[in-house]
């Protein structure tokens, strides 16, 4: 609980200030029982007076939560929902988050999943082009890319007796589908390395 809280609190300061409206959404997120919300209360307001000691609560929960790292997807969910309850995630609570996630032990491609989800993501993603989630399998990856190239390709066009315009646009689309899986295996691989090193 402890953790939690401070976590939540000192994300709450990342942005530069703290207020009531994020306090009631991280309650809302992680509910502490009534017999503890006084103390939970006011270990927030503590917390919440600096960003700064939150890698020990991060690492706290990593260690003892390392068996379960839906947990501590889940927490790094709630505090996603706590950044964007003033109606805006800065670019101060985005480093934050990516650092607990980092801590937590997370993937980049998790973090980058979560982010999309509550941040949405860019129409150039290539994750959005190829409709997988960035951390899908390399073989859902490759089975997407696959669907979407046999689906699109400009010979279908042509077999269909399609104008030229029609099999120009298949050109782009099935070359902005290749650039899309290319541009994630190239990802995968240097994220597989920097793990190795």
């Amino acid at each position: 609980t402890t953790a939690f809280t401070a976590l939540g609190a000192k994300l709450a300061k990342a942005d530069g200030r703290a207020d009531q409206h994020e306090f009631d959404t991280f309650a809302t997120v992680f509910q502490p029982d009534s017999g503890s919300e006084r103390n939970v209360h006011r270990l927030y307001d503590l917390a919440r007076q600096t960003t700064r000691g939150f890698e020990s609560y991060a690492k706290r929960l990593a260690k003892r939560y390392r068996s379960c790292p839906q947990l501590l997807e889940d927490v790094l969910d709630g505090l996603f929902h706590i950044a964007a309850s003033d109606g805006a995630v800065t670019a101060d609570e985005l480093e934050y988050l990516e650092a607990v996630a980092v801590l937590f032990g997370l993937s980049a491609l998790t973090f980058r999943r979560l982010k999309a989800t509550h941040l949405g993501a860019g129409a150039d993603d290539p994750y959005v082009i190829l409709g997988v989630l960035p951390d899908a399998s390399d073989e859902v990856v490759r089975a997407a890319w696959r669907q979407q190239v046999s689906a699109s390709h400009p010979d279908r066009a042509r077999a269909r007796g399609l104008p030229g315009e029609f099999i120009e646009v298949a050109e782009a689309k099935t070359a902005s589908i290749n650039a899309a899986f290319d541009a994630v295996m190239k990802e995968r691989r240097e994220l597989a390395l920097e793990g190795a090193a």
